[in-house]
């Protein structure tokens, strides 16, 4: 009987021993899935749809061939379709019915007349038809005649492939996912197996020992008729029990010893992953009973019913890190070569305007010193616009490495889908300049209105206020909107103009005067329903002769290295470009005005005719 049980136990560890490992051979379900999908014509371009990317759960993983150059990029589906607008593109999404990958093909669409960029696409034909640095990506990807990237892409995300924005684009997409491939019975099964091995082998070995106990002499038989001796006869010796097994006990350490070889021997050939065993199911963490649940207050429900969606902010922080880090690099570059074309590229207005004056002017007097230089990330501010139009704006506050320099507060500005977010105002943060509160980055903030009411003044008219203020001082009617205590950039302007007075008294009279800029208001609301707002002020100074006999200079070297000369008996006149940055209660606020940031620059001088 024992030996057939041990038979039984040999055949359960073989039958448990290979299924456990024909689950991790023949019946292994493949690692990947795959959906193909193949490109022709001479689109330029290849948009991936979200329906393509969710086709199945995890992460992807792209394979892109067909192509001498590969461009893979990813980003917000409305920037990337806005980015295409009416050029056309083939459109790769996902056939419900099949299951496999489906492409479309989209013919050009002729811009309609009128249409433009700001509202809401770039539909016209444009110059720019390689993706390669778009801002509006929130990465990219390049190579040669393949590229093979994996991602981890959510909902509401597209993809763009290109090859150099005119050749065709890449001919072979492959998109795989990682499949669940996990055996959870691989592991059980082998680690029984071994188990009922080992239990085959002990009923084996306690077979044999009862055996061999069976067919040992008999003792204590009956005694029969006594027999005559015989002569006695050397017998050969005889062998014990022991001879042969060494002792006359069953070896049981030796069979003990048996079974933790034969159970570590099975978990080495189930392995240690997880993927040999059952999983638990995931246990409740509670997090839905830890989320406090809001206390309703009167007329929340119906906020929530009339509460509309709200447009996403422009860009992310990590976007906004890297378009800023792309113009220091190539603001850096263009101060110290004088490249006005170059920093055209990056910066546009009153940012563009004075940094090219200054070139002009280190080109005649190297001496002079060149602009603050752009700082490179982290931001210690960021206020992306919400928004899903164009043109885009952002905010954003870089601190420079030496914390001597005041923080820099950067205005970008975003054109079109296909342009790059250029710099309109680099405005130096006053010292005890207090940011208000902002939104987060990932919220955003709404532009406000040039002529919005519902603020203590619409931004269209801080900066003729301002101006009015800085010349008449507390004469002016919008002194009493303005927190001019503390006003640095006020007092250096009172203070500055008392001492060409005192200078000039004699010899010329000095007319001053300040008007609106033509740089470009922006605002972008705070927290408590206020306003940030930049604006352009300029400054103009003219020193007229009294005595015909006399003459007038330029006080300091940038003025005469712009107007050519140093002494005038005509006269002098220049004009000073101030960027400045308020913020702007709301109506009904207590607060006043308060200048924020302001950077100062000329950008005219010459001699009166």
């Amino acid at each position: 009987m024992r030996f057939v049980l041990a038979i039984v136990a040999f055949v359960l560890a073989a039958v448990l021993i290979v299924f456990g490992i024909a689950q991790r051979t023949i019946f292994l379900e493949p690692a990947t899935t795959s959906l193909n999908a193949s490109v022709s014509g001479t689109a330029a371009y290849t948009v991936i749809d979200p329906s393509a990317l969710s086709a199945l759960p995890g992460n992807q993983s792209f394979r892109i061939t067909g192509s001498d150059t590969t461009f893979l990029a990813y980003g917000r589906t409305a920037d990337v379709v806005a980015w295409v607008g009416g050029d056309a593109h083939n459109m790769v999404s996902l056939d419900d019915t099949t299951g496999e990958l489906r492409v479309s093909q989209v013919d050009a669409v002729a811009p309609e007349s009128g249409a433009g960029a700001a509202e809401g696409g770039e539909t016209e034909a444009t110059a720019v038809t390689n993706p390669t640095g778009s801002d509006l990506w929130l990465e990219e990807f390049t190579g040669a005649s393949s590229l093979r990237q994996n991602l981890n892409l959510p909902a509401g995300i597209s993809v763009i492939v290109a090859s150099d924005g005119t050749a065709p684009a890449p001919s072979d997409i492959t998109l795989s996912w990682v499949a669940d491939n996990s055996t959870p019975w691989a592991g059980p099964l082998l680690v029984g197996g071994a188990v009922m091995l080992g239990l085959g082998l002990i009923l084996y070995v306690l077979a044999l020992l009862h055996l061999r106990r069976s067919r040992r002499p008999r003792r204590n038989l009956p005694r029969g008729p006594r027999m005559p001796r015989l002569p006695r006869v050397p017998l050969p010796k005889a062998l014990k029990a022991g001879d042969i097994t060494g002792s006359g006990r069953p070896n049981t350490r030796s069979m003990i010893a048996v079974i933790p070889m034969l159970l570590v021997s099975g978990l080495v050939l189930s392995g240690c992953s997880a993927e040999f065993w059952p999983q638990p199911a995931p246990a409740a963490t509670g997090e839905a009973s830890e989320t406090p649940t809001p206390t309703p207050t009167p007329g929340s429900t119906d906020a929530a019913e009339t509460a509309t969606e709200v447009p996403e902010a422009v860009a992310t922080v990590s976007q906004i890190e890297r378009i800023v880090t792309k113009i220091a690099a190539l603001a850096a570059d263009a101060d110290a070569t004088l490249n006005s074309e170059a920093l055209a590229t990056r910066f546009t207005g009153t940012a563009l305007q004075l940094r090219q004056i200054n070139y002009k002017i280190r080109a005649v007097d190297p001496a002079i010193p060149a602009p603050a230089a752009i700082a490179t990330p982290p931001l210690s501010v960021t206020l992306p616009q919400q928004s899903e139009s164009w043109p885009r704006v952002v905010m954003t506050v870089v601190q420079q490495e030496d914390k001597t320099i005041p923080p820099t507060t950067l205005i970008l500005r975003q054109e079109t889908p296909r342009s790059n977010y250029l710099v309109e105002y680099a405005i130096s943060l006053e010292a005890t300049a207090q940011v208000p509160p902002v939104a987060p980055a990932t919220i955003g903030a709404p532009a406000i209105a040039p002529d919005n009411k519902l603020l203590l003044l619409p931004p269209d008219q801080v900066a003729a206020a301002y101006a009015d203020v800085l010349l008449q001082g507390e004469a002016s009617p919008s002194w009493a909107l303005f927190q001019t205590e503390g006003d640095e950039f006020l007092a250096n302007f009172v203070q500055g103009h008392a001492a060409s007075r005192e200078k000039l008294a004699v010899t010329a009279t000095l007319a001053f005067g300040t008007a609106v800029g033509n740089g470009r208001t922006v605002a972008l609301a705070t927290n408590d329903s206020g306003a940030i707002v930049a604006v352009n002020v300029n400054e103009s100074e003219t020193a007229t002769i009294v005595d015909g006999q006399a003459t007038v200079e330029f006080d300091g070297a940038v003025s005469k290295a712009l107007s050519g000369v140093s002494s005038s008996a005509k006269g002098i006149q220049r004009v000073l470009s101030d960027q400045l940055l308020f913020y702007v209660p709301a109506v009904g606020s207590t607060d006043k005005i308060t200048l924020l940031g302001s950077t100062q620059a000329l950008i005219e001088a010459s001699e009166l005719p």
